[in-house]
């Protein structure tokens, strides 16, 4: 049975980058500006503010063999790579090709794997549990296949001894593995599903040299005993690792100055009269020779020039086709810098499975996700233990200190304030949570970007998901705090209050969801998640009444978070109750519902209809997070 191997090639591949894209626009958070690699930044703009980051490159990247794109910084080397992998689509015409054919990126992402060059990987989740979420995402396979598919990789990456330990996060907040072994599991992330083609933006970028062979030797013998296509690119590249490279693309300011192998590139400098030093390898050189190598090329453009018959001989035995100008022996500096090894194309199957459906259902989606999001949440202490007793010590206090209302007309007064406070703590206790969304929000872009699992699995997982974990902070807060203050005692107000504070709780939950979507960071998110909260304690009626609010802002009332569970705590608290606040001459003058009608709230009759409206709000904001995020997945463009 033939394999099914990949061959991938860029024609006229170009990208440009207006410097005024992200000036005329300061507050696009909605998809990812126009992105150069990080060294092209520093450079100075030309005059026309347009930056040439691609100039009509080509490259083809074979079976079974490592490209790997070099150059000095600004080079255009992650530009090309995310072009190469979909993320970023060629302009002026520029194309990819998989097997000479064109496919578009929901077919491409099934056979391919991209490695960014930061490691987006939860640092909570074991070495094992990473891959086996991956696993279980990718692949429609029984548990037994899984698992057996799992540990196989993880021995083949050399894993096998941290297989159990967190993967952790590089700093100390969460301690786990090595750099490199880090390197290695977002490798065996991106190749569970067994893709043809593996890319990699900076596969060595911050290892020691060692770490750097061993990935790169890891990835030859990907590359020779799977059939992958493995691009790369790479900076500053030792001796051991330049021989493992089977081809190299030589970039600088965009434009490609060699396309073959690393012999080809050593014939290439001699004929040009650049001498190799001693104890410097060929690609070093290359790139420290960049501005003769450009020079040299600009001059023979036009002028033929015939290698001596010996090199050329040797550079017949490694291509594999020997057609066109390589029979006469005739080349152009131009094309001497171009060559590379044609792979046989009768070696690829074209009927390869190009389907683009997901591995898993909706739902079996949702379960895969709610576990791994479970894992997180109780292996967070932020979150969860630490927000355990935050929770538990808080309503003690609060019961302590309420403890002594009294029935009258202060106690109620007490209670409405009571009541005010707890709103405004909740509603603005969970903002914590901002950067674990937000970090989940990266490592969604980067699953969802290869095909994994739909954006609507993890809105609902992600809705799910906390409902439990919401539950257990709300009975722990509101179970020593209203029978110490002694709210109304009938057992069904207890329940309906238990209600309420987990709506606040999951709404409050909701709105930092949605927020973390739609922000860039965590400190816009900070302040924009604090005017909503701020504006709903302003608006709600409690310390302005809604009859003296202007009517061109009468719509913030109505749209407040704290309004509806605020009118809620006071009708379960002081509607159909028996207790008289205030007496005059013997005779009660005042009852609860005496006060609800003052303040203009409605009685039994508003009370589900509050919890209804807090029920839409929260499914109003994850709807808008499920939109935002859909959004942002989408500008994941297409070939």
């Amino acid at each position: 049975m033939k394999k099914q191997w990949c061959e991938i090639e860029a024609i006229g591949i170009n990208y440009k980058v207006h410097s005024t894209e992200t000036t005329k626009q300061p507050f696009k958070i909605f998809n990812k500006p126009p992105k150069p690699e990080n060294e092209a930044k520093a450079e100075q703009w030309p005059s026309s503010g347009v930056k040439h980051v691609l100039k009509d490159v080509n490259c083809i990247a074979k079976p079974c063999e490592i490209l790997a794109i070099v150059g000095p910084s600004g080079a255009g080397k992650s530009s090309l790579l995310e072009i190469l992998a979909g993320r970023v689509s060629p302009q002026n015409g520029g194309s990819i090709l998989v097997n000479q054919e064109h496919i578009d990126k929901s077919q491409y992402r099934k056979i391919s794997g991209y490695v960014t060059q930061k490691d987006t990987l939860f640092p909570l989740l074991t070495v094992e549990e990473t891959m086996m979420f991956s696993a279980k995402l990718r692949l429609n396979l029984p548990h037994e296949k899984l698992c057996s598919k799992v540990k196989s990789l993880i021995q083949e990456l050399g894993l096998s001894h941290v297989a159990r330990t967190r993967v952790g996060d590089g700093d100390d907040r969460v301690r786990g593995i090595s750099g490199g072994e880090r390197r290695r599991v977002s490798v065996g992330v991106e190749v569970i599903h067994d893709p043809k083609v593996l890319i990699l933006d900076e596969a060595t970028s911050g290892l020691d040299s060692t770490s750097a062979l061993q990935i790169i030797g890891m990835l030859k013998v990907m590359a020779e005993s799977r059939g992958r296509t493995i691009i790369l690119s790479i900076h500053q590249p030792g001796f051991g690792i330049v021989k493992l490279f089977n081809s190299i693309l030589l970039l600088a300011n965009g434009s490609v100055l060699h396309h073959g192998s690393v012999d080809l590139l050593d014939v290439n400098l001699r004929l040009m009269g650049l001498e190799l030093p001693l104890h410097v390898n060929v690609v070093e050189f290359a790139m420290e020779s960049i501005e003769t190598i450009q020079q040299q090329q600009q001059k023979s453009q036009q002028v033929q020039v015939e290698a001596p018959k010996q090199l050329l001989g040797t550079m017949r035995q490694k291509k594999a086709d020997d057609q066109g100008e390589s029979r006469s022996g005739k080349f152009t500096l131009q094309q001497l810098f171009q060559q590379s090894k044609v792979f046989d194309i009768e070696n690829m199957n074209v009927g390869m499975d190009f389907s683009c459906h997901h591995a898993n259902s909706r739902l079996r989606e949702t379960v895969i996700l709610a576990h791994r999001f479970s894992k997180n949440i109780i292996r967070t202490k932020e979150l969860f233990a630490f927000r355990i007793i935050q929770m538990l010590i808080s309503g003690l206090i609060l019961g302590s200190i309420y403890g002594n209302l009294k029935d009258g007309i202060v106690g109620a007064e007490q209670r409405v304030g009571l009541f005010a406070f707890i709103l405004t703590y909740l509603l603005s206790s969970t903002i914590e949570a901002l950067p674990i969304f937000l970090q989940e929000r990266e490592i969604l872009m980067k699953e969802i970007s290869s095909g994994s699992y739909r954006v609507s699995s993890y809105a609902i997982a992600n809705g799910l998901v906390y409902l439990p974990f919401l539950l257990i902070l709300a009975i722990l807060f509101a179970v020593p705090l209203y029978w110490l203050i002694g709210l109304n005692p009938n057992f069904t107000a207890f329940l309906h209050f238990l209600l309420l504070i987990w709506l606040i709780l999951y709404t409050a939950n909701s709105v930092v969801v949605c927020f973390s979507a739609l922000v860039p960071n965590f400190i816009v998110g900070n302040s924009l998640i604090a005017g909503v909260m701020g504006s709903s304690f302003l608006f709600s009626g409690y310390f302005i009444s809604n009859h003296e609010i202007p009517k061109y802002w009468i719509f913030m009332h109505y749209l407040s978070l704290f309004k509806y569970p605020f009118e809620g705590f006071l009708i379960n608290e002081f509607s159909n109750s028996k207790k008289c606040l205030e007496y005059m001459f013997g005779a009660c003058v005042m009852r609860g519902e005496d006060v609800l009608k003052e303040e203009g709230y409605g009685g039994e009759s508003s009370r589900w209809k509050n919890v209804g409206v807090m029920v839409c709000f929260i499914f109003v904001y994850r709807f808008i997070s499920y939109v935002i995020l859909r959004y942002r997945c989408s500008q994941s463009v297409t070939f």
